[in-house]
């Protein structure tokens, strides 16, 4: 997804923060029943069991082969659990709990309404709660200061930046992995590359210099292999590009200069 650059919005990244981004539109689910807890725990990589009332935690539910289905948000609220997703998932999420709730006392009752999450900075995008209520101050997910958080923490678009083509530890999702948990559906694929420490592939950010567009798609071009990677989400940011790209693992290192459509970039982790 490409964003032109709003004249008034932060340039450098100099006044990242805070936002409130409306939700209004994300799937959220109410998971109830005497199973809710060994339900999630079988399903998704949330460790639901060590969710205080009150917490939430980023994960996914993944196929057999551990590729990543949805990306939820995960939350426990008192003797029920809310599931989160993007608006584009909802129906997809709500499709799989159902396919795999079939001797299971649970119930998933829709709730709908204005929702929103507050992002302070950089650092807080991925462990912000979603609030349900309005918010005066909230701005649609797509307007630039907006977008350009997202990109800047790593959060992961749906169909951009993450599909049933991905494994979660290629995404900032492997911050939230709990590799001491039980087992789930695709754990098994997901252990096993851990164990074995041989990703082929991870998210990273780039900074482009020049403020033209780039679209998503673009070939990476690294030193050490010229079909490096391809980008998976930009923005301007004045003067230059931010971008998520996927490397190859022999061209992902931090500080590592890239040519992407023959302008020179520099890999940075995520955040950056």
């Amino acid at each position: 997804m490409s964003i032109v650059v709003d004249p008034s919005a932060p340039v450098g990244g100099a006044g990242l923060g805070p936002l409130v981004v409306d939700r209004s539109a994300w799937g959220r689910l109410r998971v109830s029943g005497t199973d809710r807890v060994r339900f999630l725990q079988g399903l998704t990589t949330v460790n639901v069991e060590q969710l205080a009332d009150g917490a939430h935690g980023w994960g996914a539910i993944l196929n057999p082969k551990g590729r990543v289905l949805s990306v939820i948000d995960v939350a426990r609220i008192g003797e029920a659990f809310i599931i989160a997703c993007e608006p584009v998932l909802a129906e997809s999420t709500r499709a799989l709990l159902e396919k795999y709730a079939v001797m299971d006392d649970v119930a998933f009752e829709p709730i709908t309404g204005p929702a929103h999450q507050v992002w302070e900075d950089l650092a807080s995008v991925w462990v912000a709660p979603i609030i349900e209520g309005e918010h005066s101050a909230a701005i649609a997910e797509t307007d630039h200061p907006a977008e350009l958080m997202r990109i800047r923490a790593g959060f992961l678009r749906y169909g951009a930046d993450v599909d049933d083509g991905n494994f979660p530890f290629e995404t900032p999702l492997a911050t939230f992995l709990d590799y001491q948990k039980g087992c789930y559906v695709g754990q098994e694929p997901v252990f096993r590359v851990h164990a074995q420490g041989n990703s082929a592939k991870v998210l990273r950010g780039l900074t482009i210099e020049g403020g033209a567009v780039i679209e998503p798609g673009a070939a990476v071009k690294h030193p050490a292999k010229d079909n490096a990677g391809t980008i998976t989400s930009v923005v301007v940011d004045g003067t230059s590009i931010r971008a998520l790209a996927y490397l190859h693992r022999t061209a992902w290192t931090a500080g590592d200069t890239v040519e992407v459509a023959g302008r020179p970039g520099v890999i940075a982790e995520l955040p950056w």
